[in-house]
């Protein structure tokens, strides 16, 4: 495992794909403001976490809450949100796609 973080979800891998995303830019975890655990989307924190699901405020957007699934890099919400769906550390692509569920994780 290229991280050393629990990633919760179905048929999680080592990049931190997931039943519900798993083409080969989906490599990233989101660590839920409402249990502070990582998981790789919605669906598997619906499925598998806390029941109580929470969007990370603006004011919080400090904080590290997004893994890299390739390197391990954590990056800080507002890192995440301005990256160009890339990762500052190892330069792997995250999918664009995920800015469409923004509203279910961050405020």
């Amino acid at each position: 495992m290229p991280h050393h973080q629990q990633v919760k979800g179905i048929n999680v891998d080592a990049e931190t794909r997931c039943i519900h995303y798993h083409s080969p830019i989906d490599r990233i975890a989101i660590k839920f403001f409402c249990c502070q655990e990582y998981f790789p989307c919605f669906e598997c924190h619906e499925a598998r976490g806390c029941g109580e699901p929470r969007v990370w405020p603006t004011d919080r957007f400090d904080e590290k809450a997004i893994l890299c699934g390739t390197c391990g890099h954590e990056l800080t919400v507002t890192e995440y949100l301005t990256c160009s769906s890339t990762c500052p550390s190892c330069s792997s692509s995250f999918n664009p796609g995920c800015s469409l569920h923004k509203h279910l994780y961050f405020e």
